[in-house]
C-alpha cells in the first residue's frame, strides 16, 4: 500500500459523457499524492459477488489521454448493494481485502446512496461525485450535474435537425426526453432549440396526470399552430411524465421491467409512440389527416464525447475529490461553487428515508418563465377574443363549444 493509502474508483448508474474525465483527473491526482489507484469494473456489481479480479491497478499512463473519450473506461453498472445486508457486507470486505482504505464513487442518487453506506458501516473514506444527465441531484441552483450540458447541447442539435424535418415534410415530431424524476433535460433541450413546445411532469405539482391530459396539451399545440397557418412542430416530452400517470393508467405497465433499484425501465415504456397513436387517431375522427412521427432521445446522448464545458468541469471535479479525501474528509459528495470546492455532506442531501432528495425544474422561476413565453401552446388569452377562438375551433374541426369544453381547461393552473 502506497504512503497515502489504496483509493479505488467506481462508476453507477448510467452513463454520462465527463466520466472519462473525472476517472483521469481523480486518479492521475491521487496517485501524484502518494495513493495506490484501483480502478472497479462495473460499478458495484463484481464487488456484490465478492470477486476482486474485475479491481485493476491504474497508471498515469492508463489514464492520462482518456479524458475527451465519452463512455466509461471501469464500465458501469446499476447494483444496487443497499438492497441487503449481505450485499453491502460483502462490497466491503472486497474492498477492505483490498486494502481500499479511500473510495471514488462516481454517479447518481441512487449510487450515492451506495456511498454513504460503505463510509457508515466501514472505516474507508467516501467522497461522491455527482453525474447524471438528467441534472437532478441537490446541488445548490444553477450549477449542473456533470454529463447534463454535454447532453442537452447534443440533444438540441438533434431536435433542432428534426425542426427542420418537420418543416420541410409538414408533419410532427413527439419527442421524448431521458429524465426520470426531473424535467430539466427535456426543457433544456426544448428551450435551447426552440421546439415548438416542452411538457414537463413538474408543471402538475406532484400530481397524477391523466394520459388524456398530455395528449390534450399537445393536441391543443398542433390547432394552435393549424390556426396560425403552420402544419409542422416539435414537441418534446419528459419522460418522468410517466411517473405521474394517472395509477389505472400506470397499472398497464407493471408487466414492465425494473432495475436493481426498483424504477421502471422508462426505455421500455415508449410514451412518445402512445401519444402519437393517440392524437393521430383522435384527429383523424374529426377528418384531419396528419404526420405524426415519435422520436425517443437518451442514449445517443449519454456516451457523447463531452464538450469542453463538462471537460473542463469534471477536471475541477475530479482534482477536488482527491483534495477532500487527503484533508480527511468523508461521506460528502464534491460540488464546485463559485470557483472553488464545496463538499456537500450526504446527511444534507439525503430525505428522513435515507434516499437523496431529487432536485425538480422550479417551475416559477425566471427560467422557466421565459422558456414558456417561447412555447405554443393553449394560453388563456387564446379564448378571450370570440373571432380567434372560432379560428382555433375550426382548425380542429370541432363546433366553437365543444373546442371550449375540450381545450380550456388547459389554460388553469394543474396544481
Amino acid at each position: 500500500m502506497s504512503s497515502a493509502g489504496t483509493l479505488a474508483i467506481l462508476v453507477g448508474g448510467g452513463p454520462a459523457p465527463g466520466i472519462n474525465t473525472v476517472i483521469s483527473s481523480a486518479a492521475i491526482e491521487a496517485i501524484n499524492q502518494g495513493f495506490e489507484v484501483l480502478g472497479v469494473q462495473d460499478g458495484f456489481k463484481w464487488l456484490v459477488r465478492r470477486d476482486s479480479s474485475r479491481v485493476r491497478r491504474l497508471t498515469i499512463e492508463d489514464v492520462a489521454f482518456i479524458h475527451l473519450e465519452g463512455g466509461s473506461v471501469l464500465g458501469t453498472a446499476r447494483e444496487n448493494p443497499t438492497k441487503s445486508e449481505e450485499s453491502m457486507r460483502a462490497v466491503i470486505e472486497t474492498l477492505q481485502s483490498l486494502a481500499v482504505t479511500h473510495l471514488v464513487t462516481i454517479g447518481g442518487d441512487d449510487t450515492a446512496l451506495s456511498s454513504s453506506y460503505v463510509a457508515k458501516y466501514s472505516n474507508i473514506h467516501t467522497v461522491h461525485v455527482p453525474k447524471t444527465i438528467d441534472n437532478d441531484l441537490p446541488l445548490p441552483n444553477n450549477i449542473p450535474t456533470f454529463g447534463f450540458q454535454t447532453a442537452r447541447h447534443v440533444g438540441a442539435e438533434l431536435v433542432m435537425n428534426l425542426m427542420e424535418d418537420a418543416r420541410s415534410t409538414r408533419r410532427w415530431f413527439i419527442v421524448v426526453a431521458m429524465g426520470r424524476k426531473a424535467g430539466h433535460l427535456a426543457l433544456g433541450i426544448g428551450k435551447a432549440s426552440g421546439a415548438t413546445l416542452t411538457l414537463i411532469s413538474e408543471e402538475f405539482h406532484n400530481r397524477t396526470v391523466p394520459f388524456s391530459t398530455i395528449c390534450d396539451v399537445v393536441e391543443g399545440a398542433i390547432i394552435k399552430r393549424r390556426a396560425m397557418g403552420k402544419h409542422f412542430g416539435v414537441a418534446v416530452l419528459a419522460e418522468g411524465l410517466i411517473e405521474n400517470l394517472d395509477p389505472k393508467e400506470l397499472a398497464e405497465l407493471q408487466d414492465v421491467e425494473r432495475d436493481d433499484h426498483g424504477h421502471i425501465r422508462f426505455a421500455e415504456v415508449d410514451l412518445a409512440r402512445k401519444v402519437k397513436v393517440e392524437l393521430q387517431g383522435r384527429l383523424s375522427a374529426r377528418g384531419i389527416k396528419i404526420g405524426i412521427t415519435n422520436k425517443n432521445i437518451g442514449y445517443e446522448l449519454r456516451c457523447a464525447n463531452p464538450i469542453p464545458f463538462d471537460a473542463a468541469y469534471c477536471r475541477d471535479l475530479g482534482n477536488s475529490a482527491i483534495k477532500f479525501l487527503l484533508n480527511g474528509g468523508s461521506s460528502a459528495m464534491v460540488s464546485i461553487q463559485e470557483g472553488r470546492s464545496v463538499p456537500i455532506p450526504f446527511s444534507q442531501i439525503q430525505s428522513e428515508t435515507g434516499k437523496t432528495q431529487v432536485r425538480l425544474v422550479e417551475v416559477e422561476s425566471e427560467s422557466y418563465r421565459v422558456a414558456r413565453e417561447y412555447m405554443i401552446r393553449l394560453e388563456q388569452e387564446d379564448f378571450k377574443y370570440t373571432a380567434w377562438v372560432e379560428k382555433l375551433a375550426e382548425a380542429a374541426n370541432l363546433s366553437l363549444g365543444d373546442f371550449r369544453n375540450r381545450f380550456e381547461y388547459l389554460t388553469g393552473d394543474f396544481k
